[in-house]
Order: structure tokens, then C-alpha cells, then sequence
């Protein structure tokens, strides 16, 4: 089971369970680590619908846009230009044709 893991996980698991996991430093694969990590949390959140897997969607985001260069405020602004060109989905608006 390789996935990546936020940063306390391994101090969680060793805590509650009394094993020391086998970790390794995520290298060259890193990037496509945080891809395959944002497809297991939105699937969470489909599944789920649960609040808390939006923070995680939201946690790797965050790091892929640090491994672009971005921080959050960088991001939040390319969302916010974006929003002013195109709009949001306040109003619901289903494209049929």
C-alpha cells in the first residue's frame, strides 16, 4: 500500500497502534503522488459527501499549486479572475445543448 499521506500520519499511527510504519521520502514521483492523492479524496467526497474530505480536497490543492509555484493567495486570486470572466455556480445553470 504506497499512497501519500499528509505529514503526522505516521506519528498518529505509531501512537495509536504501536508500530512504526515504513515510510519513505516522496521524490520524482511527488507530483503524480498529489494527482492520484486529489482523485482518492474527491472519490472520498462523492462517496461520503462529508465536509471534512472538501478540507482535503482543498489540503491538495494547496500543494500542487506550491509544486507550480503558487501559493494560496495566488490561487485564490486565479479563482477569484476566473469567477469575474466566467461566473461562478450560483445560479445552477445546467447546459442542455
Amino acid at each position: 500500500m504506497e499512497k501519500l499521506v499528509r505529514d503526522k500520519i505516521p506519528e498518529i499511527i505509531e501512537k495509536n497502534e504501536g508500530i512504526k510504519p515504513k515510510t519513505r521520502f516522496a521524490g520524482k514521483e511527488y507530483n503524480n503522488s498529489l494527482k492520484n492523492k486529489l482523485k482518492e479524496e474527491v472519490k472520498e467526497f462523492l462517496k461520503s459527501e462529508d465536509s471534512e474530505e472538501l478540507a482535503d480536497i482543498l489540503e491538495v490543492v494547496y500543494a500542487l499549486g506550491k509544486e507550480k509555484g503558487l501559493n494560496k493567495e495566488e490561487i485564490e486570486d486565479l479563482r477569484i479572475e476566473k469567477r469575474a470572466k466566467k461566473g461562478g455556480f450560483d445560479k445552477k445553470i445546467i447546459l442542455e445543448d
